[in-house]
C-alpha cells in the first residue's frame, strides 16, 4: 500500500478566514492528509489565545476526517518532519507574499527535503487578511462575511 501524501497548512490564523478555508479545500484535492498546523509565534502579536483558534477550526472542519488540526511552536520544518509532511502548503494574496513565501521555501528546502507548495488565492479573496479582520473586529464591524461558517 502507498504512503498518504500529507500537506501541512501553517499560520497563525488569528483568525482563521474564508481565504485560509478556501486554501484548506483546494489543498484537500492534492493530499490524502491536511494537517492545519497553527503557530504559536513570540513574534506576532496575535489576539486570540491558541486554544480558541485551535477549536475554531476543528468546529469548522469537525466532519472532515481528512484534516488534523493542531499548534506548534517550533520551527515550520521541524513540526513537519515530525508530522511526517509530505510537503507544506502556504497561501499566497500577492508579490510581497510570494516574495516572503520563496525565501522560506528556499530555507526550508535546505533544511530537509520538504518542497513547499503556494497556492494562489482566488481573485476575490485576495484583499483579505487576518489582519484586517483583527483591525474590523476591534472598531467594532462585523467579520462574520470573513470568517468561514462552523459546522
Amino acid at each position: 500500500m502507498e504512503k498518504p501524501k500529507i500537506g501541512v497548512f501553517t499560520g497563525t490564523f488569528d483568525p482563521f478566514t474564508i481565504g485560509h478555508a478556501n486554501i484548506a479545500e483546494r489543498a484537500l484535492k492534492l493530499f490524502d492528509k491536511l494537517i492545519i498546523a497553527v503557530a504559536v509565534s513570540k513574534l506576532k502579536h496575535t489576539d486570540a489565545e491558541i486554544d480558541q483558534r485551535l477549536n475554531d477550526i476543528k468546529a469548522i472542519y469537525q466532519d472532515e476526517n481528512r484534516i488534523k488540526v493542531i499548534a506548534y511552536s517550533d520551527l515550520t520544518i521541524d513540526m513537519a518532519k515530525r508530522e511526517n509532511a509530505d510537503f507544506i502548503v502556504r497561501g499566497v494574496r500577492s508579490v510581497k507574499d510570494f516574495e516572503y513565501e520563496r525565501e522560506q521555501a528556499e530555507i526550508n528546502r535546505r533544511l530537509s527535503d520538504i518542497e513547499t507548495i503556494l497556492l494562489f488565492s482566488e481573485p476575490g479573496l485576495s484583499s483579505i487578511s487576518s489582519t484586517l479582520v483583527r483591525e474590523l473586529k476591534f472598531f467594532g464591524r462585523d467579520v462574520s462575511e470573513f470568517i468561514p461558517k462552523k459546522k
